[in-house]
């Protein structure tokens, strides 16, 4: 029968009840500590015997109510028993009771069948507080009893990166079953094993039509702000599209806090974008509750760290003004973002990158350690070593940085860098310009692939809107005007020159005056004239993009992403020859040597073609689209889209610009998961519409299946896919600006 009630005020309006239930034993238990921990937990401990066992519940209703939620479960022994709330009470007013069972005369709370203690001794595989069936660990549990035992079912894989929202994250699976019959059963999936909730269910016999089901997953945040600065935050959140009202999430939130025992106030519920609208209108209830909640911008707005490559390196690690010039033994620390840049040995950014943007890309070509650390420069820690030779990594602990010899800095280079000189495919026999339509796959040889691709695009059937027509001017008008001004000979001059070698900042100035010389140079007569004829075949007025094309970028294994240039050639500028001239010299830039310079690449076996199509400006939104997952590694084949507003571009954003993240299902374009929102659309509208979505979806697929067959690659096979850049033009038209291989 109920013992008297031991009742305790608090300040602050918080009042504790407690009291001893004689149902299983008839001893009243004195209350020896009743206090409130700094992070806003309850600790209670009574005088306890090894005989019994106890169980602290809670109620935020009032002490008659009688919906009493079970929170802590603890063995008693002779010095006493400790029960912690593994959350915070209410924030107004919290009830706590503890029972006491004896363990010779057990109860089922949970009501699954089997007693209490019998689950207490078995926590790999049972919990006394939950009615989930017994699995084997390799399928999951229905307690996580400690963080190791949460790391050593979540998903790492084989690239970790891929599995984090951006940053190094674990994620474990959960799924509620018969959530309406009173005794919800919880399920920790295996996320090693099962990746799929349904692969999961199948292999534990669970049926797959029941609408009495809720699957999400708990993402643990090594470097987000918990409960008095500590770091290290578990979000949990639904599926993407998933919306439940608040006294569901309410109850999950208590029973995953009571399943996972090591917690210590740092379970935080993260609506997603399909609830985010009903987490808003229901908002004064989770005011009032337990529930505590991660935002958006909690989780990127404050975010001091950003994992967006893995890997390791050594280098001298430098401060960089955006426009001071790098070099390749340089780990370079950016306070903002540079929209070009050449090899280097790391990066470090004080703005949050984009992970399809040109750094980025650069970093995973590269295979460099790539971060953005907040305030890095400011860092005690890391502006003691600028200046010095260090060692730099990225992983799923995080980063490290110290102090390198320069014998490890030496061997370093000297492991990485290709031991043979290459000499890319360069063919010269194509002495005209040709329309894009009439150009194909294989002229890659002759125009680059990025015009070569952009042109086959012309043959799959997509609407004219979507593939831009224009020219490719080959690689042939290059080599002939370099020839007609002897520039060959004196980019020679320039190599064989002891002091060009040996010193960077002279290969930098000496570069800039080839360059000069380039832009400069006269055109034979024959070129001139076969660039009015295409300036000309423009509408009057038009403005043309000369984009580069060379034969030593977007090439299956190597990008060269951001190495040379591309212009607009504007209506008052006078001759095509003068932007088409830029482009020409752009092959000289000291980046772009640099690289070609690590990789032993011949740089007069590297030529340049050019891109040439009418420019539209005014576009409602950029973006860039893989047919493939590269950051999450989603269990089916999932295209990744980043978009941004108007002509922020994804690949060079501007400062502090965050696009639109999501996933889309390869086969059906309907299911769509949004990441995150742009910063830059109005009240986190999504940018791309549903028919936008859907137009963009069967061009990704179009593409991937063509291209895989051009470059031999059988379907679906897994380390191929095509990274397709697009716009949607002022007229609402989608519109692909280019298609090369993604470089993994």
């Amino acid at each position: 029968m109920p013992m008297n009630p031991y009742v305790i005020s608090w300040a602050m309006c918080f009042a504790w009840f407690i009291t001893a239930t004689a149902s299983h034993a008839q001893t009243v238990l004195e209350i020896t500590e009743l206090h409130r921990l700094k992070d806003g937990r309850v600790q209670v401990s009574v005088v306890s015997s090894p005989e019994h066992y106890y169980v602290l519940s809670y109620n935020h209703e009032g002490l008659q109510a009688e919906d009493w939620k079970p929170v802590s479960i603890a063995f008693g022994d002779d010095a006493g028993t400790t029960l912690s709330d593994l959350v915070r009470t209410g924030p107004t007013h919290g009830y706590y009771r503890v029972e006491e069972y004896r363990r010779d005369d057990p109860a089922d709370l949970d009501g699954d069948g089997l007693d209490d203690v019998t689950e207490m001794l078995d926590p790999r595989t049972l919990n006394p507080l939950n009615p989930a069936k017994v699995l084997d660990f390799s399928d999951g549990t229905s307690l996580v009893k400690d963080k190791a035992t949460f790391r050593e079912m979540s998903y790492k894989g084989l690239d970790v990166s891929r599995d984090r929202h951006l940053e190094d994250l674990e994620f474990v699976k959960f799924m509620f079953h018969n959530t309406h019959a009173g005794q919800p059963e919880l399920y920790f999936l295996n996320t090693e094993t099962h990746r799929v909730h349904f692969r999961f269910m199948d292999a534990v016999n669970i049926p797959r039509q029941n609408s009495r089901q809720m699957r999400g997953e708990i993402i643990f945040h090594p470097h987000l702000e918990g409960p008095k600065g500590k770091l290290g935050v578990y979000r949990y959140e639904f599926e993407p599209n998933d919306n439940y009202p608040f006294e569901e999430v309410e109850w999950t939130y208590e029973m995953l806090a009571s399943a996972m025992p090591f917690l210590k106030d740092n379970l935080r519920y993260y609506p997603m974008p399909g609830s985010i609208a009903r987490y808003r209108r229901e908002k004064a209830l989770y005011d009032q509750s337990r529930v505590q909640i991660l935002l958006e911008e909690d989780l990127f707005g404050e975010l001091g760290f950003l994992a967006l490559n893995f890997a390791e390196s050594y280098g001298r690690l430098r401060l960089m003004e955006l426009d001071e010039r790098p070099t390749s033994r340089d780990v370079v620390i950016y306070r903002g973002l540079p929209n070009e840049l050449p090899r280097v040995a790391g990066i470090i950014t004080e703005v949050t990158q984009t992970p399809l943007s040109h750094v980025n890309l650069r970093a995973v070509q590269d295979k460099l350690p790539n971060a953005f650390i907040s305030e890095a420069s400011q860092n005690p820690d890391i502006a003691a070593l600028i200046g010095k030779n260090v060692y730099y990594a990225v992983s799923d602990e995080g980063y490290e940085i110290r102090e390198a010899s320069q014998e490890e800095v030496n061997a370093h280079f000297e492991a990485i860098r290709p031991t043979e000189a290459q000499v890319p495919e360069r063919d010269l026999s194509q002495t005209e310009i040709r329309p894009l339509k009439v150009i194909a796959f294989e002229d890659s040889s002759k125009f680059g692939v990025k015009a070569a691709n952009l042109a086959e695009l012309h043959s799959l059937g997509f609407p004219e809107s979507a593939v831009p027509d224009g020219f490719g001017i080959p690689f042939y008008f290059y080599d002939a005007f370099m020839k007609h001004n002897g520039l060959y000979a004196e980019a020679e001059a320039l190599l064989n020159d002891a002091d060009f070698q040996s010193s960077n900042d002279v290969q930098d100035d000496a570069l800039k005056v080839l360059r000069d010389q380039i832009k400069d140079a006269n055109m034979p007569t024959w070129m001139l004239n076969a660039l009015t004829d295409i300036q000309q075949s423009f509408p009057e007025g038009s403005s043309i993009r000369c984009r580069s094309s060379t034969n030593n970028e977007d090439l299956p294994g190597f990008s060269g992403a951001g190495l040379y240039d591309s212009f607009t050639h504007h209506p008052d500028e006078g001759h095509l020859s003068k932007s088409i001239k830029q482009v020409f010299a752009s092959l000289w830039n000291f980046r772009a040597f640099q690289e070609r310079d690590f990789y032993r690449i011949d740089h007069f076996a590297a030529v340049m073609g050019v891109l040439v199509h009418q420019n539209f400006s005014g576009e409602q939104a950029n973006g860039v689209a893989v047919t493939t997952d590269p950051f999450y590694q989603s269990e089916k084949k999932t295209f990744y889209i980043n978009t941004q507003v108007g002509e922020d571009l994804v690949t060079n954003p501007e400062d502090q610009s965050v696009p639109e993240e999501m996933l889309i299902d390869a086969v059906d374009d309907r299911k769509v998961s949004i990441v995150r929102n742009s910063n830059r659309a109005l009240d986190d509208e999504q940018i791309l519409s549903r028919s936008d979505l859907s137009d963009l979806h069967l061009v990704l697929r179009r593409i991937d299946s063509h291209f895989r067959t051009k470059y031999g690659v059988f379907p679906w096979t897994p380390g191929f896919a095509m990274e397709i850049e697009f716009k949607i033009t002022e007229d609402g038209f989608l519109s692909i600006k280019q298609a090369r291989p993604w470089v993994f």
